[in-house]
């Protein structure tokens, strides 16, 4: 029983942790399946933390929040647009920008307005993301075996774990069952055939942009909301370069993406379940030190990609900025 309950515990910590690179993967794919490249994943997660968790705790609400959120990522994704797609800035200098001036405005911001070293104060309950099937995780917690696993596991979590598991498939239909998909990948694979086409490569770019903004601030506004009770600076640690390398891991499409977030997901979660985990006699005995621990998952991430990936073909226009022919 105890095992049951042991991997029950380590499946929701995957789920959760996982929650956030996922969204922010799938966000990565809709912008680089347009040809446009974002590095400033991780800032546009940091800058809607933080404005999720401001308007949280000054408001009280969830929907406040939330919308707070949405408006500053996609208003991130518009100035990416204006910079790299209406007047063909360098892509990669402008993402790494956002994500630089995140780490710094959002501290500013934090010891102007709370006082408190750049951190918020804590998120009330109210704004707080709470189970979704709270009576259903009740209910199955009896059966035999399985009941654990199912009750911590899989039940007991909040929308966004199922909302992103659920957005996977929506992106999927999206990129792959649709015109505007068809489109959308079109301009980051052949712009010009778009444009002949009589479809305007910037305004599929800058969709693409718009869509990416909603699904960066839902995995930035799921750190405070749901994994941490208030904003901390720097609170993301890395997390948009992860879902960056998933998207790569997973070749741009949303279920490989959704595979590798999962992995490292796991490994985080395995990386916090080995906190104060002893060494083998052969070793010395002691304990494990906490740095290698918390190094595990990014040094994971870097072998996978570097020897399990294989070959990885990005949109033949990534990064390039469309020129119409007159």
């Amino acid at each position: 029983m105890d095992e049951l309950v042991a991997l029950g515990s380590l499946l929701a910590s995957m789920l959760r942790v996982s929650t956030p690179l996922i969204l922010c993967a799938l966000a990565g794919t809709l912008c680089e399946r347009a040809g446009v490249i974002d590095l400033g994943l991780e800032g546009k997660m940091l800058f809607t933390a933080f404005a999720a968790a401001s308007v949280g705790v000054v408001s009280g609400s969830l929907a406040l929040a939330l919308l707070a959120a949405i408006a500053v990522g996609v208003a991130l994704s518009m100035l990416h647009g204006y910079a790299c797609v209406s007047h063909r800035g360098d892509q990669v200098v402008l993402g790494m920008a956002i994500t630089m001036t995140a780490a710094g405005l959002t501290v500013v911001l934090g010891i102007a307005w709370f006082k408190m070293g750049g951190q918020t104060p804590p998120l009330p309950d109210a704004v707080r993301l709470g189970p979704l099937f709270p009576g259903l995780a009740d209910a199955v917690r009896g059966i035999p075996v399985l009941g654990p696993v199912l009750d911590l596991g899989l039940l007991g979590h909040d929308a966004f774990v199922y909302g992103a598991l659920l957005m996977v498939v929506a992106v999927w239909w999206l990129l792959y069952r649709t015109r505007f998909g068809l489109r959308l990948r079109a301009a980051g694979e052949n712009p010009a055939m778009v444009d002949a086409a009589g479809v305007s490569v910037l305004k599929m770019r800058y969709a693409a942009l718009g869509l990416n903004g909603v699904l960066s601030a839902l995995a930035g506004s799921y750190l405070v909301l749901a994994l941490t009770p208030s904003f901390i600076p720097n609170m993301t640690a890395g997390r948009g370069y992860m879902a960056l390398a998933a998207m790569i891991f997973g070749k741009w499409h949303p279920g490989g993406a959704l595979a590798a977030c999962l992995l490292f997901g796991f490994l985080e979660a395995l990386a916090i379940r080995l906190q104060g985990a002893a060494l083998p006699a052969l070793l010395g005995g002691g304990q494990v030190p906490v740095q290698a621990i918390q190094a595990l998952p990014y040094l994971m991430t870097v072998v996978l990609l570097a020897g399990f990936i294989g070959r990885a073909y990005a949109p033949k226009a990534l990064g390039t900025p469309y020129i119409k022919e007159r």
